[in-house]
């Protein structure tokens, strides 16, 4: 099977590019820069995307931007229309149609989108990576406290979700796939001590009330699965694995 990988060198890419290959997949990644194993192509653009998608089967489509998300998809769709792609996988976010959040409105175009082309595909939405719950805490690293936004997560190892896009591509396209979430529930205060405790730290956390209206959606939980989730890393086994890193 030949795969490209839009989004490869990103969080969510590079554990699923190895995952595609241990499983004897020819895996291309679609990039802007030339390197081993890559297609040079822009998404914004369009530039090589065609070229890149010569003779492949399957996209993946990891590759997101803060407020481009629809244009580019719209653009790999066409390309792969004309390539006569026989399966779309896309990553999208639990939650994206029910949360009012700037970002996840591309996230909504882009899955209407998919369902409205020609295409075979599978839409999978997961719950937020560890490294973005964790990206509450690593800016106010040199703060004196921790102010902690009172949410509720369902953190999932991008490793997780990688297997879970390796066992999409192995089998038929499912339209929509089931959603996926981690192991465990918990509050942003739950997690922040947990990595404190990873890092050897105990600084003062202060809980931060957010108003409004995404923040009550998250609160609501329309951003989790409920358990049992598929993930199998815990929060506290991340944090202590990026610990060492950094130590």
């Amino acid at each position: 099977m030949s795969i490209l990988v839009t989004g490869g060198t990103g969080t969510l890419g590079r554990p699923t590019v190895a995952a595609l290959r241990a499983q004897g997949h020819d895996v291309t990644v679609l990039s802007r820069r030339p390197g081993e194993g890559h297609a040079v192509g822009d998404l914004s653009t369009g530039a090589g995307v065609a070229d890149a998608l010569d003779g492949v089967t399957t996209v993946v489509h990891c590759a997101t931007t803060a407020r481009r998300d629809i244009g580019q998809t719209e653009l790999l769709i066409e390309a792969a229309e004309r390539a006569a792609v026989q399966h779309l996988v896309f990553v999208s976010i639990v939650g994206v149609d029910a949360i009012p959040y700037f970002y996840y409105r591309d996230k909504v175009a882009s899955e209407q989108a998919l369902i409205a082309s020609e295409l075979p595909i599978t839409i999978l939405r997961a719950t937020q990576f560890h490294d973005f719950v964790a990206g509450f805490l690593r800016p106010q690293r040199r703060l004196p406290l921790l102010l902690v936004p009172e949410l509720p997560v369902q953190p999932i190892a991008v490793e997780d979700v990688a297997a879970r896009l390796a066992e999409i591509v192995a089998g038929p396209p499912l339209g929509r796939a089931d959603d996926i979430g981690g192991p465990e529930i918990l509050t942003v205060m739950d997690v922040a001590r947990q990595w404190q405790r990873a890092h050897g730290t105990s600084r003062r956390m202060l809980p931060m009330p957010i108003p409004g209206r995404t923040a009550a959606a998250f609160r609501a939980g329309h951003h989790m699965t409920g358990l049992p989730g598929y993930g199998r890393q815990r929060f506290a086994e991340y944090a202590a694995e990026h610990a060492g890193a950094a130590d």
